[in-house]
């Protein structure tokens, strides 16, 4: 524990596998990340049972025996004690998912997350999002003094993809990629009904490509049972980018998401993106993607085809996409700035009456 007030980070939940929630407190809340401030993780080992532990029990105890630090939650909930603490414990919310799509949710998350989650809404005053929708939506879920501001996270290209010319070769099929762990709420099967429409409207065959690792539910097994859909399974960067390569647009497909990182990440191969209709999809698109209703595939498929009949419609995909890449970088850049003030702000408020001031940002 270092000394003197400091933010400290739970990265418990690190280690154990990659998801998104992982990969934002690396990029979001690292010592680099939120430099200048004084930073520190609170690990586990990497175990599950560790990082219960940790999380209910150590971390709360250590709150407990150090008054000057400020706690922040990127993954899991805090636990109920933490929620006690609401003037030093910070939450940052992916998703509201916990108490919207308690239908989808595992039976893990049932019993470990939910009530934690609920105590936090209730009790916390200060909270991070992952996307302006997600953060209205908690607004209207926490207390009226709470403050709630968005920190997207910045877009790289992890996979070092390219934008090159695909040619439009009549004799293969459309290769429709997606991307996320196979489960209910990401709703692949319909991904795989509106290409089954697509191959209808565009008179040629269509394939879904899915990377991604197959998590709960009877999903995976229906989609292995349909001769379109290739399942690829969970892939590294380097694989993952020859698989991408292959891609002729990318679909999303999910019922909801808190942010959904893989639309933004395809960009960088100039892809044309198509999402549904929703608040979070029109956020990270902007005018960038194709927003159909998944719900009627029909109507999906021929929005679709639409599209690719158009002339020139890959390089106005690229252009599109490398303009909203910059437009989301601008954002959060922004938001990284007000984060930092305010996180500033909150260690401050922690110093004993008569400690120096600590040193201002750079450029402020």
């Amino acid at each position: 524990m270092i000394p003197g007030p400091a933010l400290v980070v739970d990265r418990t939940h690190l280690g154990r596998r990659a998801s998104g929630i992982e990969r934002i407190t690396e990029e979001l809340f690292s010592e680099a990340a939120l430099a200048p401030l004084p930073v520190a993780g609170w690990d586990a080992s990497g175990s599950r049972p560790s990082m219960m532990l940790n999380q209910r029990l150590a971390i709360p105890a250590a709150a407990l025996a150090h008054r000057d630090k400020l706690w922040l939650f990127s993954g899991y909930p805090p636990s109920p004690v933490m929620t006690r603490l609401p003037e030093r414990t910070v939450f940052y919310v992916h998703d509201l998912f916990l108490l919207t799509r308690t239908d989808e949710l595992n039976r893990s998350a049932k019993l470990y997350m939910v009530g934690p989650f609920r105590a936090a809404l209730a009790r916390l005053r200060y909270f991070l999002a992952n996307s302006e929708t997600t953060a209205e939506a908690l607004r209207a879920a926490v207390r009226p003094d709470a403050t709630v501001l968005p920190y997207r996270p910045g877009i790289r290209n992890v996979f070092g993809l390219a934008a090159h010319p695909r040619a439009d070769a009549e004799d293969r099929p459309l290769v429709v990629g997606a991307m996320g762990t196979i489960e209910p709420r990401k709703n692949f099967v319909g991904a795989a009904r509106l290409c089954e429409h697509l191959a209808r409207a565009l008179g040629r065959r269509v394939e879904l490509h899915i990377i991604g690792r197959s998590g709960w539910g009877e999903d995976a097994a229906r989609l292995r049972e349909m001769p379109h859909v290739r399942l690829r399974g969970f892939l590294d960067d380097d694989a993952a980018r020859r698989v991408i390569d292959t891609f002729d647009l990318f679909l999303c497909s999910s019922h909801d998401e808190g942010l959904g990182l893989p639309l933004l990440e395809m960009q960088f191969a100039g892809l044309l993106v198509v999402a549904p209709d929703k608040p979070v999809f029109r956020e990270v698109l902007g005018t960038s993607g194709l927003l159909v209703d998944i719900a009627d595939p029909d109507g999906a498929a021929r929005a679709v085809a639409g599209r690719l009949a158009e002339p020139g419609w890959r390089a106005r995909s690229a252009a599109q996409a490398a303009a909203n890449i910059a437009r989301w970088n601008r954002q959060a850049a922004g938001d990284r700035d007000a984060v930092l003030a305010f996180l500033e702000e909150r260690l401050a408020a922690l110093k004993p009456v008569g400690t120096p001031a600590p040193a201002r940002l750079a450029g402020e």
